[in-house]
């Protein structure tokens, strides 16, 4: 019994230590780069007020691909989603780092395209970390 109640905790910890990977704090901080494009409200409520040229994100997290109502999309977001993808820690951080390319390599269609071309070298984990922290 001890050694089930022991395993069942270090289990639930390792869990939180990797869905825990970066810091909300330093991607508040480092989302500053995304609000030219990005704006993060909840209805009325408007946690960070930014550009319109890209979607809400909002909520991103647990999204599936180019599914937010009411945005414009390139075809190849939209496809990604049609196939499957949905933004977790993996995909988001691999998206931010290279949209062109994850696409590309998602979609296995070298001629893939996103309309974001931003790329964020670092700090994707962090910012995955905020979305997280102000969707609670």
């Amino acid at each position: 019994m001890k050694l089930t109640i022991a395993t069942a905790l270090a289990v639930a910890s390792l869990a939180t230590t990797a869905f825990a990977e970066g810091d909300a704090a330093k991607g508040e901080k480092t989302f500053k780069k995304c609000k030219a494009c990005h704006a993060i409200t909840n209805g009325d409520d408007t946690i960070v007020k930014g550009g319109k040229t890209g979607p809400n994100l909002y909520g991103v997290i647990g999204r599936t691909a180019g599914s937010y109502a009411d945005f414009g999309y390139g075809a190849d977001l939209v496809k990604a989603g049609e196939a499957g993808l949905v933004w977790d820690e993996e995909t988001f951080e691999a998206y931010v780092k290279d949209p062109k390319g994850f696409l590309a390599e998602y979609l296995n269609d070298g001629a893939a395209r996103s309309k974001m071309s931003f790329k964020l070298a670092k700090g994707g984990e962090d910012v995955y970390a905020y979305l997280v922290s102000v969707a609670e």
